[in-house]
């Protein structure tokens, strides 16, 4: 991407692991970020590091398993902001278990956060995009969306509707220069 200075980048799931990650090298090439996700106080944590690096970024605290926590968030966001140009879906979740002994509530739990959340949120962060023409997608999948895994059938079916959104989104965005991938 290089040089991101006057960039907006969001981040979800945000507060550790590849969040994080994702957040901070954004920041390092100049971006502004949005930091997402439940836990404030590791929020603010990656926010201040951020800040101590010379970046800037603010936390917000969304639950993406909730699509009113998503559109509060992103209104907030881009509130704050003015725009978001970069969009990182990394938040998700594991409710592992062999499928005989899987609870309905763990499929939908997993569904939910991994593929309806990244739907939500790309929904609700994308007219700025297209306005300006110009936007950045990352979808933070897995292999297991691509090859399966023992104990994992709703883990796997979350990734791989991911993979199938990615390749349907970049075809429909592609055209107002607004890329799409999955990682």
């Amino acid at each position: 991407m290089g040089n991101l200075a006057g960039k907006t980048a969001f981040v979800s799931g945000a507060s550790q692991g590849i969040g994080r990650a994702c957040a901070i090298a954004l920041a390092k090439m100049g971006a502004r970020v949005a930091l997402a996700a439940r836990n404030e106080a590791k929020l603010e944590t990656v926010a201040e590091e951020i800040a101590a690096g010379g970046g800037q970024a603010k936390a917000f605290l969304m639950d993406v398993s909730d699509e009113a926590s998503i559109q509060s968030t992103a209104k907030a966001a881009l509130a704050h902001f003015g725009t978001v140009e970069i969009l990182v879906n990394n938040a998700g979740i594991t409710r592992d278990t062999l499928l005989l002994r899987m609870k309905r509530a763990d499929w939908d739990a997993v569904m939910t956060t991994n593929l309806t959340g990244a739907f939500l949120l790309t929904q609700a962060l994308l007219n700025p995009m297209l306005r300006a023409r110009w936007g950045r997608i990352i979808n933070v999948s897995s292999v297991v969306g691509r090859v399966g895994q023992a104990g994992q059938a709703n883990y796997a079916a979350s990734n791989a509707g991911l993979i199938g959104f990615t390749r349907s989104m970049a075809r429909e965005l592609a055209s107002r220069s607004v890329t799409v991938n999955a990682v």
